[in-house]
């Protein structure tokens, strides 16, 4: 064999090499994401230690009211986390596409939509029980009484539409044959548009607004917005009832069990039916959209966003999670005095106040400043050994909470029994309650007394958790 033949040789080898590997990579790829495919829904949840569950954003599924995170799904999925004994999470979209791209490729564990039950829809996930009903209509706006040209006609009947009217609906694939279906009943070619992104709320305004004349929404979110939108109206039902459900991935039995289960427990105890009515059956609804504060229609989140977002660069924080921090402590309320005598914005004690150079009469400005100038010393006392940039967070809010004394003391003591003093859920934060007992070394700690699902809800919990909901919803 002469040299060029060898090199060759060499050279195909190594290719064929290269290639092997490359395939075998793909092939154990494909494995495990077929092993997370087949995985136990359930399990899934709880390795991952949350339910993590996917909506939209709007005035009744998910949105902020003056601070506090609120909506029908959100409650839903909250009473439904709490069944499951985990924390909640939410990824929001108006665009039910990316939400069933989430869904099927196992990022999340369910969408929390009222999602009609069809056999187009079974396709694309596995339905849980019904827990609703309602129909599609048009809406539209009322006869102004005082007719000109550019007025819209008011349509009475499905076969008035004509082949010049334009339609619009929301980005929802369930809901296809349903329009299909209606333009067919038409007897008209009439134009079925979707609007990117847009949802049902939207469209809703729009046609309050005069840029556009028609949209296809359901029935009972339409009814809520009517009470605000004088000029609307949703008398023209293009649908018999039908049913709606949750969603889950075709490979989620054990999860679509316990949802089945949780949603039987609900409607005998009337749960769900009182969620559903403090939300589609309620005037407060339609006073949201009044305010300066509601997500849907404000970017704002309180009074003070100006002042926050300054000063929370002092400590590199995002702004959201100082003003979660100040939600948790006073509503938002400048003028807050508690029964321990904190007050302000930041709920400084008096002897913290002054030493940051505020009192109670102080301006709200000078307020926050103060409060993140405190939260900022307490990160100089933290131990440098904590470098975890979350779990400093952690530590920082419960010393704001509790004090730093008692922190240091509550690490020491995790440590004392094997925990990880530099981690907060389920270490230091369990030996912080233990040092509140009256007799904290009545039943000693031991490393086999741990429950296995232990979880602190309280201060830090709630902060993280509704920061988590701010950035959903507000813009960074």
């Amino acid at each position: 064999m002469n040299k060029r033949n060898k090199n060759y040789t060499i050279l195909r080898s190594i290719i064929l090499g290269i290639a092997v590997i490359v395939i075998a990579v793909v092939v154990s790829r494909n494995l495990l994401y077929r092993a997370e495919e087949k995985k136990d829904s359930i399990r899934r949840i709880r390795e991952r230690g949350y339910l993590l569950a996917l909506t939209d954003k709007n005035t009744l599924n998910y949105h902020l009211y003056r601070g506090e995170p609120m909506g029908y799904q959100l409650e839903l999925l909250e009473s439904f986390a709490r069944n499951l004994r985990v924390p909640l999470k939410i990824i929001a979209f108006n665009d039910v596409s990316k939400l069933l791209y989430y869904l099927n490729s196992n990022v999340a564990d369910l969408v929390a939509l009222n999602l009609p039950i069809s056999k187009d829809g079974k396709k694309m996930v596995h339905f849980s029980a019904p827990f609703g009903e309602t129909r599609l209509v048009i809406v539209q706006r009322k006869p102004s009484g005082n007719r000109q040209k550019t007025e819209s006609r008011f349509i009475k009947k499905i076969t008035e539409f004509s082949q010049t009217d334009t339609i619009y609906i929301p980005q929802n694939p369930f809901f296809s044959t349903f329009y299909h279906q209606f333009r067919k009943e038409s007897g008209n070619d009439i134009t079925i548009l979707e609007d990117p992104g847009a949802s049902q709320e939207r469209l809703i305004r729009k046609v309050i607004k005069g840029e556009i004349d028609y949209a296809i929404c359901q029935e009972n979110l339409a009814m809520v917005f009517k009470r605000y939108y004088q000029g609307l109206d949703a008398s023209l039902i293009i649908t018999p009832l039908f049913s709606y459900a949750w969603g889950v991935n075709h490979n989620s039995d054990s999860l679509l069990m316990m949802v089945d289960s949780w949603l039987g427990e609900i409607k005998s105890s009337r749960e769900l039916k009182k969620i559903y009515l403090d939300y589609f059956d309620n005037q407060r609804v339609a006073n949201y959209l009044k305010s300066d504060y509601c997500s849907i229609t404000s970017e704002k989140l309180s009074p003070f966003d100006k002042e926050i977002k300054e000063c929370s660069r002092w400590i590199s924080w995002d702004w959201r999670l100082v003003a979660s921090l100040i939600y948790e402590e006073s509503n938002f309320r400048p003028g807050q005095i508690s029964s321990h005598n904190a007050s302000g914005l930041m709920q400084l004690m008096p002897e913290t106040a002054a030493k940051f150079g505020v009192d109670s009469l102080s301006s709200a400005a000078q307020q926050i400043a103060a409060g993140v100038k405190y939260l900022r010393y307490l990160n100089k006392q933290l131990p440098e050994e904590i470098t975890d940039p979350r779990e400093r967070v952690f530590f920082i809010l419960a010393a704001y909470n509790v004090g730093i004394g008692r922190i240091l003391s509550a690490r020491q003591k995790a440590d004392e029994f094997g925990k990880d003093h530099n981690k907060w859920n389920g270490h230091v934060d369990y030996y912080l309650l233990r040092r509140s007992k009256k007799d904290p070394y009545a039943k000693p700690d031991t490393l086999e007394s741990f429950p296995v699902d232990y979880k602190t809800e309280g201060f830090v919990d709630d902060i993280v958790t509704r920061y988590y909901h701010y950035k959903n919803i507000v813009p960074e």
